[in-house]
């Protein structure tokens, strides 16, 4: 029988992120020193532990629009290339903290660019950052690699240049492309020629699809855009029928399932946005028990006010995961990250498999 998930164990236990945002992961302190360097007045508090409080959109019925008011202060304050840096350098140092191994975070490199930075600019000061931030870690005897997927907003008209973008910095720690932003009125395929162009260059994507929208965003994604991997995804539950302990799937969820599509899933954000009503009810268990090729994400870590280690304390609590459990959501994550697949798989037997061993030992 796998040992059962505590707080120690979970934070020792090696772990893979593939669904981050970097705009949504800022210390609170560095939100207000950041501040305070550019002049910016907008915040509302000057004390750390109240703006962390103030970030967390929790409130009963909480959906996406207030969720994303804090990336209005976040995001000004990433306008600057020494601010970019700074917040990716200790993006990296919290997340090899929090004992992650490896982590794909995202970025939309159209919105750092207000104050006369070009993106190229804005992805140079992120992969900069994330250098700096591994180097830290491993002067804590902590080891972890940190790679960049670009994100275009999905309500603007950029996607084409980000995906070029992205394609275009695939060997100094871009690994794929994505579109963020509201699905509800944007779908996927008013992006197509970005995701082509990803496609032609033999490149790595993932698609935000079913969060605050439902079947017809993911199938979409899948069907037309050929996303490799589901940003969220969760939504796939309404293709799914109870009765009793009985599951019926439909046929999009088991087009996903059967192609194992792995889904980016983030239950605290969730929760948070108001696609789940609680995590106890979130469908990330069901889905987990149905085998679909789901992995287990913070989104933004500020705004949700977690870590890695306790959104599986979180699901470990509501649905009595074990170390068994965890161990094939790190594992399901590894296999469907973009890194190369030698690479890869030394993370998965070097790393991953012989860290859970030993927590076993």
């Amino acid at each position: 029988m796998s040992e059962a998930l505590t707080r120690d164990l979970i934070h020792r236990a090696p772990k893979v992120l593939l669904h981050d945002h970097l705009d949504g992961g800022l210390r609170p302190e560095t939100v207000l020193e950041l501040a305070r360097e550019s002049g910016y007045r907008g915040l509302p508090t000057g004390d750390a532990d109240d703006l962390a409080a103030w970030f967390v959109a929790d409130e009963p019925g909480g959906d996406l629009v207030r969720y994303l008011e804090g990336f209005r202060h976040t995001v000004a304050l990433m306008q600057s290339a020494d601010s970019l840096t700074r917040v990716a350098a200790e993006c990296a140092l919290d997340l090899a903290r929090d004992g992650v191994v490896y982590a794909e975070v995202r970025f939309a490199p159209e919105l750092h660019t207000r104050e006369g930075l070009a993106l190229e600019d804005v992805v140079r000061a992120v992969l900069a950052g994330f250098d700096q931030g591994t180097a830290a870690a491993a002067l804590e005897g902590r080891v972890i690699v940190v790679r960049a997927i670009l994100s275009a907003m999905r309500q603007a008209d950029l996607s084409e240049v980000i995906a070029r973008l992205a394609v275009d910095f695939r060997d100094e720690g871009v690994c794929g492309f994505d579109i963020a932003g509201p699905e509800d009125g944007f779908p996927p395929t008013h992006h197509l020629s970005a995701f082509h162009l990803v496609q032609r260059e033999n490149f790595h994507m993932t698609i935000h699809a079913g969060e605050a929208f439902g079947l017809p965003s993911i199938w979409e994604a899948v069907q037309f855009c050929d996303a490799e991997r589901l940003g969220h995804g969760v939504r796939i539950v309404d293709d799914i029928t109870l009765e009793g302990d009985v599951a019926h799937l439909g046929r999009l969820a088991n087009f996903v399932r059967d192609r194992r599509i792995p889904l980016e899933v983030c239950p605290t954000s969730n929760v948070h946005t108001g696609a789940a009503a609680s995590i106890s009810e979130h469908p990330i268990e069901l889905l987990r028990r149905l085998r679909f090729r789901v992995t287990l994400n913070t989104d933004n870590r500020l705004m949700s006010g977690i870590t890695l280690s306790s959104e599986f304390e979180a699901c470990a609590k509501a649905f009595n995961w074990t170390l068994t459990d965890m161990e094939w959501l790190t594992l399901n994550a590894a296999k469907s990250s973009f890194y190369p697949f030698d690479q890869r798989l030394a993370l998965i037997n070097n790393v991953i498999k012989p860290g859970y061993a030993a927590l076993r030992a």
